[in-house]
């Protein structure tokens, strides 16, 4: 944190650990996953212009983070080697083990685990599907309209030979958006305009997606609202 404030001219700060605690409520244990919440100041001597907006006093400014323990998956997950065309997204890491004539630097794309009952090109159901989660606190009528544009994958799955490969839940009432047995869309309020993002806890040693996670920001309806206004 303190680097990244000097980088963007944000200030000269250091963590005061006078100031700085664990969260009690923010510490969950899940089955594969356990999360603690800590709070922590960081002092400066003079705030950048970022800061000083989001502070009441520049000087002292708090951030709260998340320490996550995952645990990894098994190794029945086939890595599949990342190809610049494919439109995938990637993890690397440097294999300093390969031949000299070879790559250093290795690539996985990043995907979900996805199985076929009965191998081999013809269709057939899966194993597991895919299923993501949308954040109950998204309001109606959205919520349906959300649930049902990101069903529209299950036809493109089965299509594609997958039966059932994929799927779009609510949230159960039960369930905590931090397990990450739960891919989740989550629905949250933001200063800024600007379109959904997208990120994923990954296995490091394969490419595996673990957990997605899709952020929807309430603005983003009307964003759109006024672009489709603008052009019409």
């Amino acid at each position: 944190v303190s680097s990244v404030l000097q980088q963007t001219e944000q200030g000269n700060y250091q963590l005061d650990l006078s100031r700085s605690v664990i969260l009690p409520k923010g510490i969950k244990s899940f089955e594969k996953n356990a999360d603690v919440d800590v709070q922590l100041t960081f002092k400066g001597d003079v705030a950048g212009a970022q800061v000083a907006q989001v502070t009441p006093d520049g000087t002292l400014m708090s951030v709260r983070m998340r320490y996550s323990f995952v645990e990894l998956p098994d190794a029945d997950y086939q890595p599949r080697a990342y190809h610049p065309m494919s439109g995938y997204l990637s993890d690397e890491y440097r294999d300093y083990a390969t031949p000299f004539n070879q790559l250093l630097v290795q690539r996985f794309i990043l995907r979900h685990r996805l199985q076929k009952v009965h191998p081999g090109p013809a269709p057939s159901e899966v194993v597991k599907p895919i299923t993501y989660y949308l954040d109950p606190g998204v309001p109606e009528p959205i919520r349906s309209a959300l649930l049902d544009g990101a069903r529209w994958w299950e036809t493109a799955f089965t299509r594609a030979g997958f039966i059932n490969g994929f799927k779009v839940e609510l949230l159960p009432v039960d369930a905590d958006p931090q397990d990450i047995r739960y891919n989740m869309i989550q629905w949250v309020h933001r200063a800024t305009r600007g379109w959904s993002y997208g990120a994923a806890l990954t296995d490091p040693r394969t490419g595996e997606i673990i957990k997605g996670q899709v952020t929807l920001g309430s603005l983003r309806v009307r964003q759109d609202y006024l672009i489709a206004k603008g052009l019409t």
